[in-house]
């Protein structure tokens, strides 16, 4: 399984909030309610399990009484109680810190609202671009919501098939091959955090998200810019010439180091044996954060990204990073 995320305001509280994930029985929904139900064996979190549904959905005919109302609202809570046991297994879970919400309305709508004060709202996707089909939409809920959303991912079987069957078509041997993807040797639990930055006030907030993040899952943070030079600014001394590549990766280190600064004095929390490193790459920034979540187990970066035209038609970074990372994303506003 692999995973995603996305969104932060201030200074982050890991343990401060509810984590609230939309389900609805789907395999991915399911992952996403595992990942929710962890996170809070963490931090102590309430969890609210939201079950959004409308009665165009797989819900049946609509009631037309309150008893048949009230019939139904009993089914959702019984389905509800029954997901929660089933993705719960294994762990220490307080029944008593997981609330169980049902809402006649689409997801969309229901995580925005429900989840608008949250901690972070959680939900699943399957890969390659593929979200789960009731509520995260063309990424809506990552847009529009102003808390962090953890996008869970999972890896379609149908597709991994299917992958296989490209392999070994386009390979020119009779002995059966398998299609694989090229990443960490090292199992996903003992992989990196890794944070994307750029310098802005945006990445501010990502990075302060990540050092929580990784403090919490003892976890090695890796800082990550991926820079082009119209990403510097103004270098010193070719303020009337493009700056060579190596003087760019000067600036662009010097910055890096400048945010590392400014956010590490401000973070209280960071404990005496916190593993922190910090890399400037010249590349656009969606490929090697994409390149990165191969060998990490989780990507945090800023909701920064194109905009207007670009955006439409060539998509955020955010949002090709939500589609194609091997690992869970988190986006931060």
């Amino acid at each position: 399984m692999s995973d995603t995320i996305l969104q932060s305001n201030d200074v982050m509280d890991s343990r401060r909030g509810d984590i609230v994930v939309g389900v609805d029985g789907s395999d991915e929904s399911f992952a996403a309610l595992r990942w929710a139900l962890g996170e809070a064996s963490l931090t102590g979190q309430q969890v609210n399990a939201v079950y959004a549904w409308t009665h165009s959905w797989d819900m049946g005919s609509q009631p037309e009484d309150e008893e048949q109302w009230a019939q139904m609202r009993h089914d959702i809570a019984r389905r509800l109680r029954e997901w929660v046991a089933q993705a719960s297994q294994g762990m220490t879970i307080d029944e008593n810190r997981v609330k169980l919400t049902s809402v006649k309305a689409t997801g969309t709508a229901a995580l925005l609202e429900i989840g608008k004060d949250a901690q972070q709202i959680v939900v699943g996707r399957r890969s390659l671009g593929r979200v789960a089909r009731w509520f995260l939409g063309s990424l809506s809920v990552a847009e529009e919501a102003k808390v962090p959303v953890s996008v869970v991912r999972i890896l379609d079987d149908e597709e991994a098939s299917v992958q296989d069957a490209i392999a070994n078509a386009l390979t020119p041997t009779e002995e059966t091959v398998s299609y694989t993807m090229p990443g960490s040797p090292l199992p996903r639990n003992q992989r990196p955090v890794v944070v994307g930055v750029d310098g802005s006030e945006t990445s501010k907030h990502a990075l302060r998200f990540a050092i929580d993040f990784a403090a919490l899952h003892h976890a090695p943070l890796q800082v990550m810019f991926c820079w082009q030079l119209k990403d510097l600014g103004v270098v010193k001394g070719y303020e009337n010439a493009v700056a060579p590549i190596s003087v760019g990766q000067a600036q662009a280190e010097r910055m890096l180091d400048e945010l590392l600064d400014s956010v590490q004095v401000s973070s209280a929390n960071i404990p005496d044996d916190f593993q922190i490193e910090s890399h400037a790459f010249h590349i656009p920034a969606s490929k090697g954060l994409i390149a990165a979540s191969r060998y990490a187990r989780h990507l945090v970066v800023g909701s920064r990204g194109l905009s207007g035209l670009d955006a439409h038609f060539l998509g955020s970074v955010s949002k090709q990073i939500i589609n194609f990372a091997d690992c869970t994303v988190t986006v931060v506003h």
